[in-house]
């Protein structure tokens, strides 16, 4: 079965350039697109679909307010978000994290990352392009909330400790497995516990935090 994709973006040129590299992607189906936040929601309120592929500067309602709506922590059924926008309106992206994004991609990611982002949110997870993790969320984690990061309710385990370094660099399950030399399902059990310990939703998450608590350096 495909996963279906909504696409946002105020530019038209820009809708049909991701409908197309996402069409090319086996099992992945574009099934409507949207030049604004409040059409975007609408049609995915209505659609349902696997991931949505928001912009983040649209007009009427913007991306970030978009995926507040749709995938908010106080959303009782969220639909994934994946954020794309370019380097240079990146004072956005932190809030967009906050609001549920499951991933964050530049506008110029190749079609393999786009193509994982998708597939990633689609299975629960989340990616931010490793080439920009460190520098925005180093960037951002000072503009969050002032409050004191809260602290795991458990301790890391030293493994647990080297997941989420790894994590924090924009390192996919595959790869932390390949550089810490465990296997699959091991990276997500630490992942998954992760999560409980952090008190967080996803990978995205987990590596904010990682640079909010001053554990991850850039």
């Amino acid at each position: 079965m495909s996963i279906k994709v909504i696409v946002a973006d105020d530019q038209e040129i820009a809708r049909t350039g991701l409908r197309m590299i996402l069409d090319a992607q086996p099992g992945i189906e574009v099934v409507a697109e949207a030049g604004d936040g409040r059409r975007a929601v609408e049609l995915a309120r209505r659609l349902r679909p696997d991931v949505c592929l928001f912009d983040i500067r649209m007009p009427g309602l913007d991306g970030i307010a978009a995926t507040q709506e749709l995938a908010g922590p106080d959303v009782a059924d969220p639909i994934a978000v994946v954020v794309i926008t370019t380097f240079d309106l990146d004072e956005y992206v932190y809030s967009a994290l906050r609001a549920g994004a499951r991933g964050f991609l530049l506008k110029d990611a190749g079609p393999d990352l786009l193509a994982q982002a998708v597939r990633a949110a689609a299975n629960g997870d989340a990616l931010i392009a490793p080439s920009i993790t460190a520098r925005l969320l180093t960037a951002f984690a000072g503009s969050g909330p002032a409050a004191r990061p809260p602290q795991p309710i458990e301790a890391l385990t030293d493994r647990e400790e080297q997941i989420l370094a790894t994590v924090a660099r924009g390192r996919t399950n595959s790869e932390i497995a390949d550089e810490l030399h465990i296997s699959l399902s091991t990276v997500k059990s630490h992942i998954a516990s992760l999560m409980a310990k952090l008190g967080v939703r996803n990978r995205v998450e987990i590596a904010m935090w990682a640079y909010e608590t001053k554990r991850i350096r850039n």
